[in-house]
Order: C-alpha cells, then sequence, then structure tokens
C-alpha cells in the first residue's frame, strides 16, 4: 500500500474511534503514532517531542495554577458570593436570576480562565435556585452552558495561554484584549435570556434594594479583590501570567483558610428555600476549606491539568506531522485564494467554527491557529485581534453540537438530557455569532484597553 492510502485508512481508523467515545487524547495519539510509522519517524523523536512542547514552554505553568485556582474559589465560597451579588443587582428584571448566572458566569470567569469550570460551577449552584424561581429546569441548563463559554475569552484564560505560547504573542496582552469581548458576549446573552423570560413570565422579582446590593457586595469584596489582582498584575506588567496565576492561587488559599471563621459569623443560608424567599442575612454562604483538605484540592486540580497536558502535547505533535504532509500549505493557499481581507477573515472563522463542532478548543487552536494565523496577518488582519477572533468561535463551539462540551457538562450537573437543552441554546448561540461578527469588523474593541 502507498503511504497516502496508508494515512487515509489510519485516518478514517481514528475517526470511527472518536466517533465511537475514545477520549480525543488517545484519537490524536493513535494518529500520531500510526502516522509516524508511515512516514518514517523514529518514535524516540516522538518522545522526545512530546517533552520539549512543556520543557521549553515557561507560559504553559500557568495553565495548571489557573486550573487549581477555579477549585479554590469554589471550595472557598467566593464564586457563590459573586453569584448573590450579581442576583441582588439583577433580580429586580424579569429574569434576573438567569442574568445573574451569566453575570456570576463573567466573574468567575475572571478568576478562574476555564469554560468548563465555569459551567459546572455556576450551573450547579444556580440551576436549582432557577427551578425553584420558577425558570423551566432545560432553559436554566442551556443559561449555565451559555454562559460558560466565555471561560476562555475574559482573562485570564488558559486557552489564550496556550494560543500566545504556539503564535508566540505576549500573552498580557491577549488577555487584556479579551476583556471588552468578553463583556460584551455576557452582554449580549443577558438580552437573550430577558427577552425569553419575559416573553414566557419566568422568575419571581425582587425589589431594589441599594442595602442588599451593598450587603452582597462586601460578602464579594475577596471576589473582586482576586479580580482586581489579576487584572492589574497583568495590565500593568507587574506580573507574567504565569506568576498571576500563582499569585492567584495563594491568595485563594488563604482566603479558603479564613472563611469558615469569618463567613461563619455573618450568617447562613437556608439552602431549602429560593433566593427570592430569603432575608438578606442569609444570602452569604458559609464555604471555606481547612489545611488538611487542601491537597484533595490539588488532587482534583492535578487530574484536570493532568488530562490537558498530554491533549496538548500530542496536538503540537499532530500540527508538526500535518506541517510534513503539506496540510498547512493546502489549508493555507485554500484560504489565502479567497480574496481579500474580509474574505479571508470570514473564511478562517468559518473553518474555525466547523472546526469546533467536532473538537474541543485545545486541538482546534494547536492544529488551526498555527495555519490560520499567518494567512490572515499576511493580508493585514492584526494577530492580537485575530487570536480574539480564532478563540471567541472556539468558544461558540462548546455550546455547538455535536461536541459541545458545556452542553454535556450542564446535563451532568443538573440531570437534564443532552438533547433537551438544544432548544434554548440556539437563542444564545445567534446572540454570540453577533458579538462574533463585530469583534471581527470592528478592530479597536480587541485593541483600545492594550497599553
Amino acid at each position: 500500500m502507498t503511504d497516502g492510502s496508508w494515512t487515509t485508512l489510519i485516518s478514517i481508523a481514528v475517526t470511527l474511534l472518536f466517533m465511537l467515545g475514545v477520549p480525543v487524547f488517545l484519537v490524536i495519539g493513535y494518529w500520531v503514532i500510526g502516522m509516524s510509522f508511515v512516514l518514517g519517524l523514529p518514535l524516540i523523536n516522538t518522545g522526545s517531542a512530546l517533552a520539549d512542547v512543556f520543557t521549553d514552554g515557561f507560559a504553559l505553568l500557568a495553565m495548571p495554577l489557573f486550573i487549581l485556582t477555579g477549585d479554590l474559589i469554589n471550595r472557598s465560597g467566593i464564586a457563590r458570593r459573586l453569584s448573590d451579588f450579581a442576583y441582588a443587582c439583577l433580580g429586580w428584571l424579569r429574569g434576573g436570576l438567569a442574568m445573574a448566572s451569566l453575570g456570576a458566569c463573567g466573574l468567575f470567569a475572571a478568576i478562574s480562565g476555564s469554560n468548563s469550570a465555569t459551567t459546572a460551577t455556576i450551573g450547579s449552584m444556580l440551576h436549582p435556585e432557577m427551578v425553584k424561581g420558577g425558570y423551566d429546569e432545560r432553559f436554566s441548563a442551556a443559561t449555565a452552558a451559555a454562559g460558560g463559554t466565555v471561560g476562555i475569552i475574559i482573562p485570564p484564560s488558559i486557552i489564550f495561554i496556550v494560543y500566545g505560547f504556539l503564535l508566540n504573542l505576549p500573552i498580557s496582552e491577549l488577555f487584556v484584549a479579551g476583556i471588552i469581548p468578553g463583556a460584551m458576549m455576557v452582554g449580549a446573552m443577558m438580552l437573550v435570556a430577558f427577552m425569553i423570560c419575559k416573553r414566557n413570565g419566568w422568575g419571581y422579582l425582587i425589589p431594589l434594594q441599594l442595602n442588599r446590593i451593598m450587603k452582597t457586595a462586601i460578602g464579594a469584596w475577596l471576589g473582586f479583590f482576586a479580580i482586581g489582582l489579576v487584572l492589574w498584575g497583568i495590565y500593568t506588567g507587574k506580573f507574567s501570567p504565569t506568576e498571576a496565576a500563582g499569585v492567584t492561587v495563594g491568595f485563594c488559599i488563604v482566603v479558603g483558610f479564613i472563611s469558615l471563621p469569618v463567613y461563619r459569623l455573618m450568617g447562613s443560608p437556608s439552602e431549602d428555600r429560593p433566593y427570592t424567599e430569603r432575608n438578606m442575612s442569609e444570602y452569604l454562604v458559609v464555604q471555606g476549606f481547612t489545611p488538611v483538605e487542601l491537597p484533595s484540592i490539588t488532587m482534583r486540580s492535578a487530574q484536570i491539568a493532568g488530562v490537558l497536558a498530554p491533549l496538548i502535547a500530542v496536538s503540537v505533535m499532530m500540527q508538526q506531522i500535518l506541517s510534513v504532509l503539506g496540510a498547512q500549505e493546502i489549508i493555507g493557499d485554500f484560504v489565502r485564494g479567497m480574496g481579500g481581507y474580509y474574505a479571508v477573515l470570514f473564511t478562517s472563522m468559518a473553518i474555525v467554527f466547523v472546526a469546533g463542532m467536532v473538537l474541543e478548543s485545545l486541538p482546534v487552536t494547536i492544529i488551526l491557529a498555527p495555519i490560520l494565523a499567518p494567512v490572515a496577518h499576511s493580508v493585514g488582519v492584526d494577530p492580537v485581534q485575530f487570536g480574539v477572533i480564532f478563540l471567541v468561535g472556539a468558544s461558540i463551539g462548546f455550546i455547538t453540537p455535536p461536541y459541545g462540551l458545556n452542553l454535556y457538562v450542564a446535563s451532568g450537573v443538573t440531570g437534564v438530557p443532552y438533547l433537551k437543552l438544544l432548544r434554548y441554546t440556539v437563542p444564545y448561540l445567534l446572540s454570540l455569532f453577533v458579538v462574533w461578527i463585530m469583534i471581527a469588523l470592528l478592530p479597536f474593541l480587541t485593541s483600545i484597553l492594550i497599553p
């Protein structure tokens, strides 16, 4: 058999494995090993290349630290107090709790940098509250899934770190460039939630009370401080993204240790009653952890990092093999042949969207970004702006079937079947598409905050 026949056969085989539910890491790994034999590449080179991905990439050290940050802010109670504050601000509007869920996703994303962690945390906390408050359970679960899409756009972002590492771009600039697009995504989804809830009459209204807002803001001040610490350090150049991740982990550990004794004095919630029926003294959730619990929290984060790290490594190897096969030139020539600035830009966006429908954002980024970014730059697209455009498109894939990782996460934490989420996901998808196009057409949205 010719090399082309072997390549086709191996590709079909791993595609079938993917359709049968084999983890993406193994699917890509099998393809990399099979193609190494076809191309005559020694496996020892494969092993050294996998190791070089991490030994040569200081920026990637931020990834496990931000994963740990997400778990720490959940266990420390910061995430819940941020959602309490969001509801106090928005609960007077129809669909206020749904909008508060989306706002809480944005606030949580500003510390954790993960889409799935955002969906899982906010979904597990606020989905029961929304159901108690009269919202349709399918809509509630879809809201959590959609809100999680901003997890990789609002800084700090794990995928921005990977993108900057691959394209040799300043990660701090990518972080800052994602602030306004991330806020726009949250705002657009809030508008959709308001319109749906107003049409269906969902949700109870609470009065807009300054003392309620102030009390929940005081309860959430540690969360605001953590957000400000990360953004200040990166924006001013005091911290690199990796250093910022380390500082945030340390801060969250301290918060977790002091939360139990401090917040127990401020009242505990009545979990059997919805938000709308609670007294203000019941909004502050007593959470935290002891030094004895810290190793188990760290182990859980390490397990997640242990899944992502090999996926990054084999995806880099896949990208290298595709380069040997000439795939980069083929795709690059195809996109370049579409014409000028906007033709190349929108063709690239279409490719990212289609890839995001069937792959997780990490392999999409590692495989396609080194191919599409140089082509976009050659027609005048700013590299940082294209990075944001690329990753907003990848984030939309989190709620786009058939893959839709956030849909699976939301289904898992809420108990709502995957297929039942899709109906209420469509309006959120449309709003995100509008924001995506605006980011592509208006470059200043990504550049205005960059110092």
